[in-house]
């Protein structure tokens, strides 16, 4: 329950927060809208990431998490992916990254009806977890990011 508890919580959080139609939040989370349902929009971004061989590791339905316990919480899903030959080196120089790797994208619907998809800035992660030496590969990351969440909120 503290678990489900904290998961609402942080969904919350992220809810009044990310308002902005894309590009970063300030606070180290990009928000980009999307014209899909929940759903939709993270099988698009699941379909993309395993064409271009990264691993999805899990996929969480917080709001069928919510129904379990009679509780609701509108559509929200969050999907844990990686690959380690990029997280890897960002771990063996600030270790603590290892607490926000894999990388994890959040759909969910915003207050105002409008679905949003909800990722980490790699520039963020790296300066929270004091990395150094490593520009060419978040900028890679955060390239890489951009384009795969891009296909996954195309309008197609």
């Amino acid at each position: 329950m503290r678990r489900f508890a904290f998961s609402t919580a942080l969904f919350l959080v992220i809810a009044c927060t990310a308002t902005s139609n894309a590009g970063a939040a300030g606070d180290g989370m990009i928000v980009k809208r999307s014209p899909h349902p929940v759903g939709v929009t993270l099988d698009k971004l699941e379909s993309v990431l395993k064409q271009n061989g990264i691993r999805v590791f899990a996929r969480i339905d917080h709001a069928a998490g919510a129904e379990r316990v009679g509780l609701e919480l509108p559509a929200t899903q969050l999907l844990i992916f990686g690959n380690p030959k990029l997280g890897t080196p960002l771990m063996q120089a600030g270790p603590t990254v290892a607490l926000d790797l894999p990388m994890k994208a959040l759909a969910y619907v915003d207050a105002d009806g409008a679905v949003r998809l909800v990722y980490n800035d790699p520039a963020y992660l790296a300066e929270r977890h004091g990395i150094t030496g490593q520009d060419a590969l978040i900028d890679k990351m955060t390239r890489a990011l951009d384009k795969l969440t891009d296909a996954a909120t195309q309008s197609q």
